[in-house]
C-alpha cells in the first residue's frame, strides 16, 4: 500500500511510562489528588448510549463568560493537544513551516509532520528558556504558525509578559501564534506571561488551556482554546465530530462549579515543587526554575542510565535521551525517595 513516507517514518507519541503498585508514576504530570466527589457524580449521570453535544455549547458558554468573549470564540477539544493539531492543520499544508522552541512539548514535531508541514525547531537558551528573538528571526515567508509553550514542557521555565509583548510586536499580524498554557494554574511568578490578560489584544493569538493537569481530568481528555472567531472557526472545521464525550463535558462543568476547591489544592503541589527544586539545587543539580508541576534534571548523555537508577528505586520519570529527565511533583511520599536517589546520582555525575 502507498502511504505517506514521512508518516511511516514518524515515531509514535510515547505516553509516560506506567508504574506498578510498588512505584510512583511521575512521568505524565498527572494530578495526584483524589477526584472531587461532584465530578464523580456528574460522570455517573452521563448517558453513554447517546451522542454528546458536538459543539460542547454548555462548556463553551461557561468558558466564554469567564474570559469575556463570545462562545464562538471558544473551542473545546479532546485535550489541548487535539486542538493544537486542529490549529496546525488549519494553518499549515505541504511546504509551510511551523516554528517552536526545542526542547519543548514533544507532540509539536509530530503534529507538524501529520499536517504535512515542515518543523522549524529553535534551540532553547542555555538556561532552558525560549529564545524568542531567535524564533522571530526564524520566520520566513513560508511560516504559518508559531508555538510558544509557557511554562515550557519539559523544562518548566516561563516566558515573561514583557518578553512576549516585545515578541508580538515583531511577529507579522498575519502569522498565527499559539500560546500553550497547559500548566498555567501552577504559575506563581508575577512576571510570567498570562494568556488571560491577552485575550482580545492580538487577532493572530490563540490561548490554549487544558483540564488534564490542574483540574485532574487527564483520563477524560478535555481542553480548550480562545481566539479570534475566524481562527477558531477554521480549527473547528478540522475537528473530528463528537470527539468531546458527554462524560468529559459533564466533568468539566462540575470541575468549574468547584474550581476554587480544586485550585486551592494546587498550592500544596506548588509548595512541594519549590521544596524539591531547592533541595535538588542544594545537592548540586543545575535545575531551572519550574512553574509547572514538575522539575527538570539536565542529565544529558547519561539520561538513560540515570532514569534507570530512579526506576530501580521506584521513581518512574520521563526520560528524554540526550537531554534530561522530567519528574512530576506528585504524592508527598515520593519526595524522600526522589531526593535520596537524586543525591546519590549527582555525586556520581
Amino acid at each position: 500500500m502507498r502511504l505517506r513516507p514521512e508518516i511511516v517514518a514518524l515515531p509514535a507519541y510515547k505516553q509516560g511510562r506506567q508504574a506498578d503498585a510498588t512505584a510512583f508514576k511521575l512521568s505524565s504530570n498527572e494530578n495526584p489528588f483524589p477526584v472531587h466527589p461532584a465530578i464523580l457524580a456528574a460522570i455517573a449521570d452521563a448517558t453513554p448510549n447517546r451522542y454528546p453535544d458536538a459543539t460542547a455549547l454548555a462548556v463553551r458558554e461557561r468558558l466564554a463568560e469567564r474570559h469575556g468573549v463570545s462562545p464562538d470564540e471558544v473551542i473545546v477539544g479532546a485535550g489541548s493537544v487535539s486542538i493544537l493539531l486542529q490549529l496546525i492543520q488549519a494553518a499549515c499544508g505541504p511546504g509551510d513551516e511551523a516554528i517552536y522552541a526545542w526542547r519543548s512539548f514533544e507532540a509539536y514535531p509530530l503534529l507538524t509532520t501529520i499536517a504535512g508541514a515542515t518543523a522549524v525547531p529553535v534551540p532553547l537558551t542555555d538556561d532552558f528558556r525560549h529564545d524568542l528573538a531567535a524564533m522571530a528571526a526564524a520566520i520566513t515567508e513560508r511560516t504559518r504558525i508559531l508555538l510558544v509553550c509557557s511554562p515550557n514542557n519539559p523544562t518548566g521555565t516561563v516566558v515573561t509578559a514583557d518578553e512576549f509583548a516585545a515578541f508580538m510586536r515583531i511577529v507579522p499580524p498575519t502569522l498565527l501564534v499559539v500560546l500553550d498554557e497547559a500548566y498555567a494554574e501552577f504559575v506563581r511568578d508575577p512576571a510570567a506571561v498570562n494568556g488571560d490578560e491577552l485575550i482580545g489584544r492580538y487577532p493572530n493569538l490563540v490561548i490554549l488551556r487544558t483540564f488534564s493537569k490542574a483540574y485532574g481530568l487527564a483520563g477524560l481528555r478535555a481542553g480548550y482554546a480562545v481566539g479570534d472567531r475566524a481562527v477558531i472557526d477554521a480549527a473547528r472545521s478540522t475537528q473530528i465530530p463528537l470527539s468531546v464525550t458527554e462524560v468529559a463535558q459533564r466533568a468539566v462543568l462540575a470541575a468549574l462549579d468547584h474550581e476554587a476547591e480544586l485550585l486551592t489544592q494546587l498550592d500544596e503541589l506548588v509548595t512541594r515543587r519549590d521544596r524539591v527544586e531547592q533541595a535538588l539545587r542544594e545537592q548540586g543539580w543545575t535545575v531551572p526554575p519550574s512553574e509547572g508541576n514538575f522539575v527538570w534534571l539536565p542529565t544529558g548523555e547519561k539520561t538513560a542510565a540515570v532514569a534507570e537508577r530512579f526506576e530501580r528505586a521506584g521513581i518512574i520519570g520521563r526520560a528524554f535521551p540526550g537531554d534530561g529527565i522530567r519528574i512530576s511533583v506528585a504524592e508527598h511520599e515520593s519526595v524522600p525517595i526522589l531526593l535520596r536517589v537524586a543525591g546519590e546520582v549527582v555525586r556520581d555525575l
